[in-house]
């Protein structure tokens, strides 16, 4: 029998032309936002002047199972897609496992993730409705990237809210940003009445995912012709992000494997929402039965500490609220390396397929994250982002079960990104200077004190 290749790359005419809407195959539907103002179910005229109008309907449409990629972004898609499929042979040697372990790559742009998915999207259908401005949030800075990228392609400025202490700890995402001409500032800021009202209740604060939200969203709705876009958490980007899991399902099948389990980092989830949409199909649909594995910081542990709750999105509370995993709206995460998990809350899809008990969630902290993060780098060549070296956290503790038990499972993880803006991270943790921050439970109430008091909260 052939040996399987390193990595595998499908051909162009391998690669998917509709995106997956995985909600079309969920028994039970995640709860709808709520119109904060109402506590009534938001209709999409409602979202129009937030969200570009194709992307509110791609929000709450869920029903439709395939959705086309449109043509034109079908073609920037080829520039750097297919992303590869690997097989961590010198991962699984060093480990001593009888695991087969296969990892989703999508490292292989500017933006150094796999956001540029979503990106491409969004500033497309922003063009095509003849929107001259966006604006958004960025953690870590590869969502802020990605987007600047598109936004520059299709000739539409970008205003970007980056969490300060990414801001800081990051000032060359902030340069590649400027390459594409975006306007870069740190959040919260003195430029919006949200941002004022935050500095001035924590005036020492490094922000947080929910700050900047805020900040983004009073910018787009104050300004003409400019609307917001969001790199996570939302159902349509989940829908973007279904090309990695559609890849990785071709590539497996083509290799006659399936992965009997499929790890992903989650902070917002979109790269594991994406990830594992044709697997957790398989899941519902009785085809298959994966193990789904979410891994998370335990600095900020929204799903395996949250509460299942109505909340709003953001920290200054100005958009629709979201049933999901939180930490309350108002939680301020420790400046982990992390940037990109440390939102207070989760995918409302995710959340509900959590809930209803069709995957699992480990929390893990920093230091063990980075263990696996540099252990991956010295056998596997590849400096993964600190986000992403949660799924490789996930992937080795996996494999080393295996060799306990000396079960050969074939184990899947999404390698989000590259690392190589987050120097200062590895910096520290050579340094020694690195700490685990685990909220306490009384650390958390704060957040959850935070939960708006309405009725479908009650008995939470």
């Amino acid at each position: 029998m052939a040996k399987i290749p390193h990595r595998l790359y499908l051909t162009e005419d391998q690669m998917p032309t509709q995106w997956y809407n995985l909600r079309a195959d969920m028994p039970a539907q995640h709860d709808p936002l709520l119109n904060p103002g109402t506590l009534q179910p938001i209709t999409e005229p409602e979202l129009y002047p937030i969200f570009c109008k194709e992307l509110t309907h791609q929000e709450i449409d869920s029903a439709t199972r395939f959705v086309d990629i449109p043509e034109e972004v079908q073609e920037i898609y080829k520039m750097y897609r297919p992303s590869p499929l690997c097989r961590a042979y010198h991962l699984e040697k060093a480990l001593g496992t009888p695991a087969k372990i296969y990892y989703k790559f999508e490292g292989n742009n500017t933006s150094g993730s796999h956001k540029l998915n979503s990106a491409v999207a969004q500033a497309y259908y922003a063009k095509e409705q003849g929107i001259t401005k966006l604006t958004t949030e960025t953690g870590a800075g590869q969502w802020g990237t990605a987007l600047s990228e598109a936004c520059a392609y299709f000739g539409i400025d970008l205003d970007v809210f980056m969490v300060k202490v990414s801001y800081e700890q990051k000032p060359f995402r902030k340069a590649v940003m400027q390459v594409f001409d975006a306007n870069v500032t740190p959040s919260p800021s003195a430029l919006t009445e949200i941002g004022k009202k935050i500095l001035a209740e924590n005036p020492g604060t490094g922000g947080s995912l929910g700050c900047a939200i805020s900040e983004a969203v009073e910018r787009a709705v104050t300004t003409e012709n400019c609307r917001y876009v969001l790199g996570s958490v939302l159902n349509q980007v989940l829908l973007h992000q279904s090309i990695i899991g559609l890849e990785s399902a071709i590539a497996m099948e083509q290799l006659g494997e399936y992965p009997d389990v499929v790890i992903g980092c989650a902070g917002g989830g979109s790269n594991l929402g994406g990830l594992i949409a044709p697997f957790m199909r398989d899941k519902l649909t009785g085809k298959a039965n994966p193990r789904i594995v979410a891994v998370e910081p335990a600095s900020c542990p929204s799903f395996t500490r949250g509460k299942y709750a109505y909340d709003f999105c953001d920290t200054g509370k100005v958009t629709p609220m979201a049933r999901m995993y939180t930490l309350g709206s108002g939680f301020m995460p420790a400046p982990n390396h992390a940037g990109g998990l440390r939102y207070h809350g989760m995918s409302p899809i995710l959340s509900k397929l959590y809930h209803d008990g069709y995957m699992e969630a480990v929390s893990v902290k920093q230091t063990d994250v980075f263990d696996a993060a540099v252990f991956f780098a010295k056998n596997e060549t590849i400096l993964p982002a600190p986000e992403s070296a949660h799924a490789i956290r996930g992937a080795i503790d996996e494999a080393l079960r295996c060799k306990e038990t000396g079960e050969a499972k074939t184990i899947l993880f999404g390698l989000t990104g590259t690392g190589y803006f987050d120097m200062t991270a590895y910096a520290a943790y050579h340094d020694g200077k690195m700490v685990d921050h685990v909220p306490s439970d009384e650390e958390l109430q704060k957040g959850f004190d935070t939960l708006p008091h309405i009725p479908q909260n009650e008995g939470i």
